[in-house]
């Protein structure tokens, strides 16, 4: 894959005017910035990170760590591309290649945005309500590409379709996004019939088309012959916005656990000491003596700021390393498996005690419970009312969907998509509202 075909300003639905833009520098920037400014973007900061959403303790949210993410992802793309036009190639100096830290940024603002309200918890309720549930009763009558998508919903994807779908009333070309931004969000680059076990996808059917214009025109490396479900190489940039994901949302839960006092001061501290090697460590507990931080919370913080900042440069030489690998699309794993092993040994003890203490804690695992319960009873009312469209109590259900979701189309697989998009874009507060109204357990005038 060539860096000159892979960095391009070009916008989803407005190819044709593509030769008329002249300020090609601020292309990137708009596209953070008509993020910035969505529904769906300010809609992350009523959706479950891993914690429940804060009372006295503010812990992170969807929006908060996409913003965090997207800090890392813009100095992980400017580090790398400052090293690459310096080391490996002068030519792409004054280039398009130079604004990759801002794309990547933006990438990471959106990397999140197709996660349904309760996170995980969500996916597996939209999954099985197909898979186990009621919904299995659908699958005589849709398409088998279909099936695999509603079976395996993915966030990753929804996402993809969020930004590049035409809702009703809407222009072509969804947000209207560069197509270089558009690709780097994309994780899995595969149909879901080729998800396999992980059951990671990268996009739906009903945008395929688009995802196979965008890579074409980037020179995208294709995986997949005649005949097998559509495989890509990854974007390069894709590595980037992993990395930053990767690295703040392990090292953030460990200090959103260590305010909950799920884990002690001795643990969080231990732990992320142990991504130094013994000199860095004395250091930085004298500078901590030095600089008098007697608050146990702000020597968390400061020792966060450290890991991080540790981390994304070994990231940035991780990528710079195996280039090569990443554009011929041969690359496996993302950059935190090939960083040096101090750091990979320490992340991966920072893992497992995140599976064991955190995600395993009570508060995460009674959001997941009640989580996949108000989402599969919503799933299973508004499929039914879609299915019974002239029921009364069906056209009640269907007033209350946005005019943007076509839940009315003649094709069954329309409406029922039209109910994922409705259900998977509510906030867990409003899921959690209309969860209540729909089973009469509260009215707005009580």
């Amino acid at each position: 894959m060539d860096w000159k075909r892979l960095i391009t300003n070009k916008r989803l639905g407005q190819e044709s005017r593509h030769i008329e833009r002249h300020d090609d520098r601020t292309e990137f920037k708009r596209d953070y910035d008509r993020l910035i400014f969505s529904a769906p973007f300010r809609r992350l900061q009523n959706k479950t990170q891993v914690f429940p959403l804060p009372g006295s303790v503010f812990v992170h949210n969807r929006l908060t760590h996409s913003l965090e993410v997207a800090s890392v992802g813009m100095s992980l793309g400017n580090d790398v591309a400052q090293r690459l036009v310096r080391e490996r190639h002068p030519e792409l100096k004054d280039t398009l290649f130079e604004q990759i830290g801002q794309i990547v940024a933006t990438a990471c603002l959106a990397h999140d945005l197709g996660n349904p309200p309760f996170g995980h918890s969500g996916e597996k309720a939209i999954q099985t309500f197909f898979s186990e549930g009621s919904g299995s009763m659908l699958r005589p009558m849709v398409s088998q590409p279909f099936w695999d998508d509603i079976t395996h919903f993915e966030g990753n994807a929804n996402a993809f379709r969020l930004l590049t779908h035409q809702f009703k009333g809407r222009r072509p070309g969804g947000f209207v996004m560069t197509y270089s931004t558009i690709a780097s969000i994309v994780k899995y680059p595969m149909a879901s019939s080729a998800a396999g076990k992980k059951g990671k996808f990268g996009f739906f059917q009903s945008e395929q088309p688009l995802y196979l214009r965008i890579a074409d025109e980037m020179g995208l490396k294709r995986l997949s012959a005649d005949g097998e479900p559509l495989r890509y190489a990854r974007h390069p940039l894709v590595y980037l916005v992993e990395a930053a994901d990767d690295i703040c949302y392990e090292i953030m839960d460990l200090e959103d656990a260590h305010k909950l006092k799920i884990i002690s001061f001795e643990e969080a501290s231990s732990l992320m000491l142990s991504f130094f090697d013994e000199d860095t460590q004395q250091r930085i507990r004298q500078r901590i003596k030095d600089e008098q931080l007697l608050d146990k919370n702000e020597q968390v913080v400061y020792l966060r700021a450290c890991v991080i900042g540790k981390l994304e440069n070994e990231c940035v030489k991780a990528f710079v390393d195996h280039e090569e690998e990443i554009l011929s699309g041969t690359l496996e794993k993302g950059l935190i498996s090939h960083i040096c092993p101090l750091q990979r040994e320490a992340y991966r003890r920072c893992a497992e005690l995140s599976v064991e203490r955190i995600y395993k804690s009570r508060p995460v695992l009674d959001v997941e419970l009640s989580g996949y319960k108000i989402m599969a009873t919503l799933m299973e009312q508004m499929v039914e009312a879609v299915m019974h469209p002239d029921r009364y109590y069906s056209q009640q259900l269907i007033g209350r969907v946005s005019s943007q979701y076509d839940i009315n189309a003649t094709d069954l697989e329309t409406r029922l998509m039209a109910v994922i998009d409705y259900i998977s874009g509510m906030t867990d507060v409003y899921a959690l509202d209309v969860y209540q109204k729909i089973n009469g357990i509260s009215l707005p005038i009580v």
